[in-house]
């Protein structure tokens, strides 16, 4: 059910502004004429900043999101250390890692780096998402993020990386991932995934959570509580002599259980010093991952789930990948290590 865009008003609504129509924005409806007027104030302003910006004339969303105005990038300071694409956009010791099936051990000292870098990463994760509410825009949790990462001595991981331009990812609705934060306001009903990712002391940590913006349909809970269902499940599967390629089976057993699908062109990783590396980690069942898990492994499962078709469908940003049909996406990850009688959630 719609509700009143008015804010004095919160009756059943189902007219629209002519405008808003043509420019796709099927965000805000009125009861009625004499409600829209009063609004009008406030609605043209809307408008103004984001109703008619569109950078991609012609192109075809699959679902009602849009994009919005984006702030400039932010800057680090020249204290924190940073990974190797901070100032190129290229990760040069990910490529030279290429072709190679090799799965890095951890020693004892790594491993420490690892779980104090994973607990950063999850410390801002959380702070992040107390900012979540109706009317918050993702580029205002981006600087929160940003700051959160500054405050800790941490370089945002995804700053810049391949040149993405935030430092943190809010994939929205039909958003999959890779979400860039801009000036939308979050809306009553939405949900949104925030994926942190925090480099310190030359080491990466993984996290994030899909969270509820106000009143979330039944729809949407289950697709959420699914999947964080489908990353439970696979984290305890988690321990020495484990194919990676399992992990796949009971991830898409869980979601087909309860008539979701699982996206397969993104997939867990290995983590440590590089931000992306071996094992790679497919969520969906019969994959061909290479590798067996030994202690001293550490990675992240992450599985994003459908309520529709697993296919998705690129913004011309090359970041955005929305689903396929416009129906909403969601996501859990976790960073975790093989110890040698099974594993410990690092990111916890």
């Amino acid at each position: 059910m719609k509700i009143c865009h008015l804010e004095s008003c919160q009756k059943e609504a189902k007219f629209q502004c002519p405008k808003c129509v043509k420019a796709e924005i099927r965000d805000i409806y009125y009861c009625s004429q004499d409600c829209f007027k009063a609004d009008w104030p406030e609605h043209k302003k809307r408008h103004q900043e984001a109703g008619q910006y569109n950078p991609w004339p012609g192109f075809g969303f699959t679902g009602t999101l849009r994009p919005y105005p984006t702030s400039a990038m932010r800057k680090v300071p020249e204290h924190i250390k940073r990974p190797d694409y901070a100032e190129t956009g290229i990760p040069v010791s990910e490529q030279a890692e290429r072709g190679s099936y090799a799965i890095r051990v951890l020693d004892k000292e790594e491993i420490e780096k690892m779980k104090v870098v994973c607990r950063l990463s999850r410390e801002v994760l959380d702070i992040a998402g107390a900012a979540v509410k109706v009317g918050v825009t993702t580029d205002e949790i981006d600087r929160i993020v940003h700051e959160e990462c500054i405050k800790r001595n941490a370089y945002p991981s995804p700053l810049n990386y391949y040149n993405f331009p935030k430092s943190c990812c809010t994939s929205v609705n039909e958003v999959i991932c890779h979400g860039i934060p801009d000036m939308r306001p979050l809306e009553d009903g939405d949900i949104v995934n925030i994926d942190i990712s925090l480099y310190f002391d030359g080491y990466h940590g993984d996290v994030n959570e899909t969270y509820f913006v106000g009143n979330v349909d039944e729809k949407s809970q289950k697709l959420v509580r699914v999947t964080k269902e489908c990353l439970d499940l696979a984290i305890q599967m988690v321990k020495p002599g484990v194919a990676y390629k399992e992990l796949g089976n009971v991830i898409q057993k869980h979601a087909q259980k309860h008539g979701l699908s699982v996206v397969r062109s993104y997939c867990g990783h290995g983590i440590n010093n590089l931000f992306h590396t071996t094992p790679n980690v497919p969520h969906y069942s019969r994959n061909k991952a290479v590798g067996i898990m030994k202690a001293g492994h550490c990675f992240t499962i992450e599985p994003m789930i459908n309520e529709g078709h697993w296919k998705e469908k690129h913004w011309p940003d090359n970041w955005t990948a929305a689903t396929i049909d416009g129906k909403r996406s969601a996501q859990f990850e976790q960073t975790l290590v093989v110890t040698e009688d099974g594993y410990e959630i690092l990111t916890a």
